[in-house]
């Protein structure tokens, strides 16, 4: 028993040390202009590939930074975000799309997260700070097309399927540093 409980410890102080040294400061660590390219990827469709541009960079409002994505050239699809401390102790901030539209979002180790329902779909989106570059996803997954399995038991409990709809992935890396 002793040795079960010695094993299940070390455990736990391993993750809190390994998640200790992934954590990077946010929103500093990922201040700067970012590029690169994103592949947007759809069932029965050739793999889509575009430029994307990342700019988080500092305003004269303590707690609030730019959150600018850039699709292509400034000209094409340019969408002028901020990036609002809500509990930054915790983790916890917003995307302010300027037009009613908050996003939550969440620092987990060296990553931002979040995930939110629009027309139908839920789309699940991340940033993360690898190697000196932010590696950005987005999975968009329909809810209208569902299939259930289990048997709602506590040892097969009811499982809600949805499909896929498109998925993007891409690296960016680093311009300049924030001022």
């Amino acid at each position: 028993m002793y040795k079960k409980y010695f094993f299940l410890l070390s455990v736990c102080f391993a993750n809190i040390a390994y998640s200790q040294k992934d954590t990077v400061l946010f929103p500093a660590s990922f201040q700067g202009i970012w590029k690169g390219k994103l592949q947007w990827m759809m069932h029965g469709k050739a793999t889509q590939e575009f430029d994307m541009q990342l700019h988080i960079l500092p305003t004269d409002t303590l707690g609030v930074y730019s959150w600018k994505i850039i699709y292509g050239d400034q000209q094409q699809d340019s969408r002028p975000y901020f990036l609002k401390a809500i509990d930054s102790s915790k983790g916890k901030w917003v995307i302010d799309e300027n037009n009613g539209i908050v996003l939550s979002s969440y620092v987990m180790g060296n990553c931002v997260l979040g995930a939110f329902t629009v027309m139908g779909n839920t789309i699940a989106d991340s940033y993360c700070l690898e190697n000196n570059s932010i590696k950005v996803s987005f999975t968009s997954i329909r809810l209208g097309e569902s299939s259930s399995t289990g048997l709602g038991t506590d040892d097969s409990p009811a499982v809600v399927n949805y499909r896929v709809g498109s998925y993007q992935t891409g690296t960016l890396f680093k311009l300049t540093n924030a001022n």
